[in-house]
């Protein structure tokens, strides 16, 4: 008998803020689509017309609007897209109970069960993209792999609207020759070090000795990379539990040492995860981080409360001194995120009061921005700590 692989599809939105903005408003079809708003603001989607200037997600609106002057500028609604991303991920729960979201817009699907009832991974991709834009009204692009890797890989290269499977006795064919910054874990840091091994495809890498790569790029990353590069991912797809845990993870495109980066990046996700827990009238009562490194080793650290809690400020606190307890000043990291967990029903939960603290002020300053974010967009009302040097607090 032959070997038994997994079918896994990493299923992503094409353009999918500005596509739901584009549904909503037919009118905007055909032209530049760019959703962020304000002179200091950010780009948070770019629709592939706009794209052809060169705005992309994170571009200062500033600067997008100087690209394209006769783009159309829309302010994000993340109250909508947040419907429309549980609309989707209910198609997908109808598919397989193996899902996990990465992000509003994208997910990895374990298919492998479901084959014998829907078909093959191309036919259940032409099934989930048949039923997203028959109900939502938008497209998605499906890469489909023995592993999530080569199946995120494959997603972005039949944008948009597109099928790409990668079958696993293809998949050094198809891996090889892509550029090494198509790689996780390659950023400009490594990407140079690489450049300057003279290493420039993935192929260069695989054919490279791994000593060779662990004495350029360390034990963890060097070794990371080799395997990546003969398209070796052993991580299963992780289903997130529904309504027993809210979480908020961010892999980035690059290893990051910078501790002030790190702690800004967890207070993004700890607004994140905040904010849906109160908008399911939730509080926890125990409060996780996780952290993954260069190497995919993954460790966790947890604090529970007697008292459930379920402010931005206060989850934050403990979600801090969790990470600095771990102290890990020169550690590269790949992943981080937040889980809030032990949830118990209440629209703001029972407050867990600190020596000193005021019973009032925090909760209705909680309150307000919650409304403001449901109103203006996630964002639009952030903590000092969160706006780049340079930015107003509040849009002109």
């Amino acid at each position: 008998m032959g070997e038994s692989f997994a079918t896994i599809l990493h299923v992503d939105m094409d353009a999918f803020f500005a596509s739901v903005e584009e549904r909503d408003n037919p009118a905007l079809k055909g032209k530049a689509v760019v959703v962020g708003a304000g002179v200091r603001g950010v780009v948070s989607a770019a629709n592939y017309e706009a794209r052809k200037y060169g705005i992309h997600s994170a571009m200062p609106v500033g600067q997008a609007r100087r690209l394209a002057p006769h783009a159309i500028f829309i302010p994000p609604n993340h109250t909508r897209y947040s419907e429309v991303s549980r609309n989707i991920m209910e198609i997908f729960s109808q598919i397989s109970p193996y899902i996990e979201p990465l992000s509003l817009d994208e997910a990895f699907i374990d298919v492998t069960g479901a084959k014998k009832l829907l078909g093959d991974g191309r036919q259940i991709a032409q099934l989930i993209r048949k039923r997203v834009e028959e109900s939502q009204g938008i497209t998605c692009s499906v890469g489909i792999a023995s592993n999530k890797f080569i199946a995120k890989l494959a997603s972005g290269r039949c944008k948009p609207n597109g099928v790409l499977e990668i079958a696993p006795d293809r998949i050094l064919e198809f891996l090889h020759p892509l550029p090494v910054s198509a790689m996780w874990g390659v950023g400009p840091k490594t990407n140079e070090e690489l450049q300057k091994l003279g290493l420039r495809t993935i192929a260069d890498i695989a054919n490279t000795p791994l000593n060779t790569l662990v004495r350029a790029l360390g034990q963890a990353s060097g070794s990371s990379l080799y395997e990546l590069s003969w398209g070796r991912d052993y991580r299963d797809v992780e289903p997130e539990e529904v309504d027993k845990s809210i979480s908020a993870a961010e892999t980035f495109d690059y290893d990051i040492e910078d501790q002030e980066l790190l702690l800004k990046e967890f207070l993004r996700l700890t607004e994140k995860a905040t904010y849906r827990l109160r908008a399911k009238e939730y509080a926890a009562k125990t409060i996780s981080i996780k952290v993954r490194f260069a190497d995919f080793k993954t460790i966790t650290r947890s604090k529970t409360f007697a008292l459930p809690i379920s402010g931005t400020k206060e989850v934050y606190e403990v979600v801090r001194t969790l990470f600095l307890a771990l102290k890990l000043e020169r550690a590269r990291i790949r992943l981080v995120g937040v889980s809030l967990d032990g949830l118990v029903a209440g629209e703001l939960g029972a407050h867990q009061l600190e020596l000193g603290e005021r019973e009032k002020g925090w909760r209705e300053a909680t309150v307000a921005i919650d409304r403001a974010s449901a109103r203006f967009g996630a964002g639009s009302v952030r903590p000092a700590r969160l706006i780049e040097p340079g930015e107003a607090s509040l849009e002109d």
